[in-house]
């Protein structure tokens, strides 16, 4: 029997079976209230204001980009159990060829089996089953990211990532990434493909672009609560640790220092011949991305499973130990013991707070490593050089 097709086969029924579930949730319950969201997005572009549109269960408005609306226009004409069978489905096909980039990327030799066990394994984290129930996209733009970051020689690299951030502006953060590992050609590239992304939108839905660019973008009210536990940023746990919204200049301070070490990390990883450090560079500058952003909800965390793949699968030091923990911290649904909504979290006390925030401080964590990892292998790099000289 031969084991690709069979991991193929066996992939292909666990996204059938994912989505048949779904679509089940999706007729009975109230489920899938960001996909609804988006179908409200797009249905707006065949008349209505799209930034004034609401869904009635949360009420929720349209957030992203119109190019983003556009994209949608398929959700708007399905009904929604069909639309969640055929989202889910694609959802886990999606992580699947994740897991299986990552793997490749780390230079592993592994069955092919593997790929179909871990996705049913990652689907019982919290983020990407977070991603499913809501009908979320970040498993999409992930995979994006990772198909263009991970071979950035090549001659059209960077366009996807440009995509990604025409949906989801925070993939912009990827834009500096190619800078401090010397792709420019691939920076300039993600830009002008964003910039496509713009005219779309502006060509579908002219006045609502102006509105976009103009109003709905600074407008954070628009999105929620920063201080709601589902928020793992920086802003919003420097928010529920003040016990009150976090000062912009701070948040700008503490975010960009750590954005500038995730840069710092990946860059010094990436320039490593360890295995898996090149994925796992990767993983240091999602992590500065989604830490940045001022609203990062926990389904935004998805890149935790390319992550814990890069640290199993290198040689630095301790580092199956700390994925093994980074599993741990992404199945326990920790971010949620402590009580949240109504703006309780401002009252957290000390361990409230470190179960509540468990992912920001993760994060950091991996970051601090990362540097100390990529210093490492950086100066056993050197050594080697001038032994040989």
């Amino acid at each position: 029997m031969d084991s690709p097709r069979t991991a193929r086969r066996v992939t292909v029924a666990l996204a059938v079976g994912v989505g048949l579930w779904c679509a089940l949730l999706a007729w009975r319950w109230d489920w899938f209230i960001d996909l609804r969201v988006y179908e409200l997005g797009a249905s707006a572009l065949f008349g209505g204001d799209l930034y004034d549109v609401r869904f009635h269960v949360a009420d929720l408005p349209f957030t992203y980009p119109p190019f983003a609306a556009v994209l949608m226009l398929p959700v708007a004409v399905l009904p929604l159990w069909l639309t969640a069978a055929l989202w889910s489905a694609a959802c886990v096909l999606v992580l699947a060829w994740a897991i299986n980039a990552t793997l490749k990327a780390c230079g592993s030799t592994y069955p092919a089996v593997v790929v179909p066990i871990l996705t049913a394994v990652a689907l019982l984290s919290q983020p990407v089953w977070s991603t499913l129930s809501y009908g979320q996209v970040n498993l999409f733009l992930m995979a994006a990211i990772l198909a263009d970051v991970l071979r950035p020689e090549r001659r059209h690299a960077g366009w996807l990532v440009g995509i990604a951030a025409g949906i989801k502006l925070t993939p912009l953060f990827f834009v500096a990434f190619f800078l401090v590992i010397g792709q420019r050609r691939a920076a300039g590239v993600a830009l002008g493909s964003f910039a496509a992304t713009v005219l779309v939108g502006a060509a579908f839905a002219p006045s609502a672009s102006v509105a976009y660019w103009t109003e709905i973008l600074w407008d954070p009210g628009r999105i929620g609560g920063v201080e709601y536990a589902g928020n793992q940023s920086v802003l919003g746990t420097l928010s529920r640790l003040l016990g009150h919204e976090a000062p912009t200049s701070l948040w700008f301070v503490v975010a960009g220092a750590i954005a500038t070490l995730s840069l710092l990390a990946a860059a010094l990883l990436w320039r490593s011949t360890s295995p898996a450090a090149r994925p796992l560079a990767v993983g240091m500058a999602a992590l500065g991305m989604v830490l940045a952003s001022p609203i990062s909800w926990d389904h935004h965390w998805v890149w935790f499973v390319p992550i814990t793949l890069a640290l199993w699968f290198s040689d630095l030091p301790r580092a199956r130990v700390v994925a093994g923990v980074v599993v741990v911290i992404a199945a326990s649904r920790a971010i949620w013991w402590a009580p949240f909504r109504n703006g309780v979290e401002y009252d957290w006390n000390f361990w409230q707070g470190m179960s509540g925030n468990l992912y920001v401080l993760t994060a950091v964590a991996l970051i601090l490593a990362g540097v100390g990892w990529g210093g490492r292998v950086h100066h056993v790099s050197n050594e080697g050089q001038l032994l040989h000289k």
